[in-house]
């Protein structure tokens, strides 16, 4: 073939043979490599197709998207998907083949398929899913003991966020009066860097074990394409082993994160978050109230109980002390007799003794019958002792009870710093046992004083 074509005349002729030999319309999945539109409000792409291993590029293409149809689509995929179209996203086009002599081959989209791309985000949220129970880590965090008291927070969140500031009005002016100690670990939490900058955030606290009761992740609403940075299977893994509880309050109400998911607790909002944190507290209270009434309740009916037997024991020890000490006299009396008798009868069958013998004997009696006389008075001492010293531990005992009551007395408690409300004699555990307008009254240590109730609150 001799013919010389100039590369116009080639560049039509390969146009015409692509036109003919391809249909003029295609559905095709690519993903975007490349995405920005131009002053005009035309979007240009790249897309690419990757290998299996995901490393490197199979195929590559330019794509155009006009202005009149892309201010449509663009609106569109994202109502549906809840996402803008963006670097990194699976998409299903319907375009045709174009091909212009100076700009080469591109595709011309007319079309998007929405559906497409969400069973796309939901196949890589169920793998990164899927990947941490398959690790054995998904549940480890929620296994974490959550502290009774958690006053020492964490904060992962932006500074300027509305989600940050509602989260720290909430917590610090409370209606109890809870003291709360907080640290921001300043981060960003929107946008390419979202994943890195959270990472950075959990390895700073990381290394202060022991500082935080509680770590806290919060940010404000936002697009669903900032929300899905905590989808990440590197963040929610971290989150897994974390030392210590953490509670998301990452404001959205449609779906859970992964990061959620994996989280000791997850709550909607960051306001949601700081009221669940004052709850803890107003629970950790009611069961010390309640407990403490129930050990005071206790030591009393323990202390009455040890009275009352004490008292049984001293009625029932004096008169037996009283009827052993008349045995022992009674005992030791008849065998003096006996020891008498048996002199006596010594003494008249000795007749021929001389009379110094006699008055010997009788002499020797006299001093039995006194050694008799004082080992009874010996046994009566010791038993007095015995008495005595059982009566004495006894009121030791009461004494140690009584102790330990006036500790637990309510208005011991009080001087501590706690108050007790109550309506109309009631102790008040709750707020939903007030209403507007009821009369309460605060019991403090040095008195009482009585309140109008005009407003109430979660």
């Amino acid at each position: 073939m001799n013919e010389r074509l100039t590369l116009s005349e080639l560049q039509l002729m390969i146009r015409d043979s692509l036109y003919l030999a391809l249909p003029e319309w295609y559905w095709v999945v690519g993903e975007i490599s490349e995405i920005k539109e131009n002053s005009a409000g035309h979007c240009y792409l790249e897309m690419i197709e990757k290998n299996p291993d995901e490393k490197d590029v199979k195929a590559r293409i330019k794509a155009i998207i006009w202005n009149n149809r892309y201010r449509f689509l663009s609106s569109f995929f994202e109502n549906i998907t809840g996402e803008s179209l963006k670097a990194g996203m699976k998409i299903l086009v319907k375009a045709k083949i174009e091909y212009h002599e100076i700009y080469g081959l591109s595709l011309i989209i007319s079309d998007i398929d929405p559906s497409y791309t969400i069973g796309e985000m939901a196949m890589k949220r169920q793998m990164v899913i899927r990947k941490l129970e398959e690790d054995g880590v998904f549940s480890m965090n929620k296994e974490l003991a959550f502290p009774v008291l958690p006053q020492k927070i964490a904060i992962i969140s932006s500074k300027t966020a509305a989600g940050y500031t509602d989260f720290m009005k909430h917590l610090h002016e409370n209606s109890y009066g809870y003291v709360f100690y907080t640290a921001l670990f300043e981060t960003i939490m929107q946008g390419t860097e979202t994943e890195k900058s959270v990472m950075n955030s959990l390895n700073r606290i990381a290394d202060h074990p022991g500082v935080f009761d509680v770590l806290v992740i919060i940010r404000g609403g936002g697009s669903q394409s900032d929300l899905s940075w905590f989808d990440s299977y590197n963040i929610a893994y971290y989150i897994t082993q974390f030392p210590i509880p953490v509670v998301t309050g990452i404001g959205h109400e449609k779906d859970l994160s992964v990061t959620d998911m994996v989280a000791h607790r997850s709550l909607k909002t960051p306001t949601a978050v700081a009221d669940y944190l004052v709850e803890c507290i107003t629970s950790a209270e009611a069961r010390l109230d309640e407990l403490s009434e129930g050990i005071a309740e206790l030591s009393r009916t323990v202390i009455k109980e040890y009275i009352e037997l004490t008292e049984s024991y001293r009625l029932k020890l004096i008169p037996l002390a009283k009827l052993l000490i008349s045995a022992r006299k009674e005992n030791l009396a008849n065998r003096m007799i006996e020891v008498i008798n048996i002199g006596r009868e010594f003494i008249m069958r000795a007749g021929f003794k001389t009379e110094n013998q006699k008055s010997r004997l009788v002499s020797l009696s006299g001093s039995y019958s006194a050694g008799k006389k004082s080992l009874i008075e010996k046994e009566k001492n010791e038993l007095v002792k015995i008495i005595n010293k059982s009566v004495a531990n006894i009121k030791l005992k009461l004494e140690g009870l009584q102790n330990n009551l006036k500790i637990l007395d309510p208005e011991n408690v009080l001087k501590r710093g706690f108050t007790i409300t109550s309506l109309n004699g009631r102790i008040i555990k709750s707020a939903a046992s007030v209403n507007i307008d009821d009369v309460v009254e605060t019991q403090f240590s040095d008195g009482k004083v009585g309140s109008k109730v005009i407003k109430k609150g979660n």
